[in-house]
């Protein structure tokens, strides 16, 4: 009898919105409303890796603009 994997087959699109926090969402859903896709997509472990690699600064753009400008 073959061994049953609970691993998920779902693959996942990197996205990113205006202010330049990620997540990840099903390829086979519509990207919601202030969110696109940044060309990554795979398995959930790789979009993850993928996001955890490139988003070194978890400040919302806003807030690093607003810091940025207070220390001129």
């Amino acid at each position: 009898m073959p061994e049953e994997t609970n691993e998920d087959a779902t693959r996942y699109n990197v996205v990113i919105n205006d202010e330049e926090q990620y997540s990840i969402w099903p390829t086979e859903r519509v990207i919601p409303l202030g969110w696109r896709k940044v060309g990554k997509s795979g398995p959930k472990a790789e979009c993850l890796g993928y996001i955890n690699e490139v988003w070194t600064d978890m400040r919302p753009l806003s807030l690093r603009k607003r810091m940025e400008n207070a220390q001129q």
